[in-house]
Parts: structure tokens; sequence; C-alpha cells
């Protein structure tokens, strides 16, 4: 599966972004979709997951409450709402995709697409 992400931008502290992921592929609902993010001179790491039927989410601590992950699998599509935004959530934004289960650890992910920026200003 290829991955497309989009959506990124520059907003103020306490504003809102959505991110899209566009997936290419018929088995997109077979995969398990989630969205990592790197800031700068720091790891890879998780922030939100989805299962394959869009039931059950998963998030970072850092995230609880003010972001939501869902999916469109009519569409091959996945997003990020992105409320409350704070200058720490600035980072290189990723999605993946892994079709069998697992932790999310951004090792465990099979397929990744390229990233889009995201950048709080204070």
């Amino acid at each position: 599966v290829q991955l497309q992400a989009s959506g990124g931008g520059l907003v103020q502290a306490g504003g809102s972004l959505r991110l899209y992921c566009a997936a290419s592929g018929r088995t997109f609902r077979s995969y398990r979709m989630g969205w990592f993010r790197q800031a700068s001179g720091k790891e890879r790491e998780f922030v939100a997951g989805i299962n394959w039927s869009g039931s059950s989410a998963y998030y970072a601590d850092s995230v609880t409450g003010r972001f939501t992950i869902a999916r469109d699998n009519a569409k091959n599509t996945v997003y990020l709402q992105m409320n409350s935004l704070k200058p720490e959530d600035t980072a290189v934004y990723y999605c993946a995709a892994v079709g069998y289960g697992g932790n999310w650890s951004p090792d465990h992910m099979e397929y990744w697409g390229k990233g889009t920026q995201v950048t709080v200003s204070s």
C-alpha cells in the first residue's frame, strides 16, 4: 500500500488542523493505520492509531482529548483532527500502515508515507 499525507501547515497555539492520509490499493481496509510524528532532533513517536474497521482508536497520552483519528475505508483515507494545538506538537507527521496486530511502535509498521510539516507558533 502507498500512503500520502497532507494537510500540514502553520497554525497558532490553540488552533486546529486536519491531516489526511490517502492510501492506494484495494486492501486498505485490511490495515491498521497510525499517525506518528518526529520533531527536530527527536525520535519518531506514536501519536494515534486505528483498527481496520475504525471501531477502536488509540492515542498517545500527550494528545488524548485533543486529537481524533478516523478512517473512511470507502475513500481509502485516514484523518487526524488536531485541536488545541500546542507549540510542542510541532513536528513532521507521518501516516503508516501495518497488516497485522501488535503494538504501535514505529518499528512495527510496514508502510510509511512521506511526512507533512505541522508548525505551531506560540
